[in-house]
Parts: C-alpha cells; sequence; structure tokens
C-alpha cells in the first residue's frame, strides 16, 4: 500500500473545543482521526486540524507547560504538513492579531480581529458562497473572527456579504498553500464540502515528493 491509497490519518487538536464534531465529520468525509494531546502523536499526521473554542485558552497553554505540542505542530505545519483552523484556529494560525499579542503560531500571513460581531447571542448561519464549491454553504457564526488583511500568497476563498458586516465585506476563508482557515464552523452542518476541500489538500500533498511540500 502506498501513502495514497489509504485513508489518510487527520489530527484534530482536543485540548479544548469543539473537537469531536471535526472527528465525525471528517471521518464521514473520508479520513481517519486521532485526537491529539500530545507532541508525540504527531509525527505521523497526514494533516492537522485545529478546532474552534476559546482563543485565549490555548494561547494560555503555549505559556503552561504545553508549549512542547505547538513548537512541533509549527515544525510540521513549515515543513509542508496540511492544516485547517476553525474560528478559534483561523486566530491561532494568523501572523497578527489585531489587538492583542496573545500566544500564536503566527504561520498564516493574515491579520484577524477577534469576535468581530459580538457575544455568543449574535451567533449567526448566512448562506457563503466559496470559490470552486458551487451552491452556497451554510456557514455557521459562533464568536467568529474576521480577516481583516491577507499578505502575499494568500487566496481569499469566501468573503461574507457587507449586509451582514455592519455594511464592509469581510473575509471569512481563505488559503496559503498548506495552510486553511475559516471563520465558521462547518463541522457544525451536515454539509461535508469544507472538509471534504481538506482531504483534498491532504491528498494533493500526499501526491507530491517531500522535499516540494513547501511553505
Amino acid at each position: 500500500m502506498t501513502k495514497t491509497d489509504r485513508r489518510p490519518l487527520v489530527g484534530v487538536l482536543a485540548l479544548q473545543g469543539d473537537f469531536s464534531e471535526h472527528e465525525a465529520r471528517l471521518r464521514e468525509a473520508g479520513a481517519d482521526t486521532r485526537q491529539i494531546r500530545y507532541a508525540s502523536q504527531v509525527a505521523d499526521l497526514d494533516g492537522l486540524v485545529i478546532p474552534g473554542g476559546e482563543s485565549t485558552a490555548i494561547a494560555r497553554l503555549t505559556e503552561e507547560g504545553a508549549a512542547v505540542i505547538f513548537a512541533t505542530v509549527k515544525e510540521r505545519i513549515l515543513s509542508g504538513m496540511p492544516v485547517w483552523g476553525t474560528c478559534m484556529g483561523s486566530i491561532f494560525l494568523a501572523e497578527e492579531i489585531k489587538g492583542s499579542a496573545q500566544g500564536r503560531l503566527g504561520v498564516m500571513s493574515i491579520k484577524v480581529r477577534r469576535n468581530a460581531f459580538g457575544p455568543q447571542k449574535k451567533s449567526f448561519q448566512c448562506p457563503l458562497a466559496i470559490t470552486g464549491l458551487g451552491e452556497p454553504f451554510p456557514a455557521v457564526f459562533i464568536r467568529a473572527p474576521l480577516i481583516t488583511a491577507v499578505g502575499d500568497g494568500v487566496e481569499v476563498l469566501g468573503v461574507l456579504p457587507a449586509e451582514l458586516n455592519a455594511g464592509a465585506s469581510g473575509i471569512v476563508m481563505a488559503r496559503q498553500k498548506n495552510m486553511l482557515v475559516t471563520a465558521f464552523h462547518p463541522e457544525l452542518t451536515d454539509d461535508l464540502r469544507v472538509h471534504a476541500y481538506f482531504l483534498q489538500m491532504v491528498a494533493e500533498c500526499l501526491s507530491r515528493p517531500l522535499a516540494s511540500a513547501e511553505v
């Protein structure tokens, strides 16, 4: 069996947040999964999902004894492993967080604004046009961030309509090579298209020589 004719192994960071929902959707979409809590579990992954949750809680973990796992995750991302951050995960991957110096991986050339829509009671769902996915996706936003700026090499895949963002459009899905971020929660719907998109990123990585997996 070669690395491309087996189900990919995708880790889901399980330190906090809605990791079980991601696991269920990934398995439905055709992956094997592993809950990731220790650095030793990362080495053989084909991809990693950093789920939604509380970004300040994850930031504290980078300073309170769990730094080894994050250093290992960062090393794997920089070596080309596909990673997908949803909601809090997108904040954790970002190079810059507006008005905050909280701990993060800082690997993706995006700037984000936390809690861009206010408290949890202002959560909402809306149809979102996503590049390459056809029909609008039923995007669920819960205390969601917005991507306010992107750097070179970042492809914008989804923009929230201006009427849902106080008259200004906002980026809510983007990709930079092996890194994907969504400000919304695809795992809270029955629509598997965004998970399938990420698994296609994983398949593309598995199908090319390791030396060409550049960030």
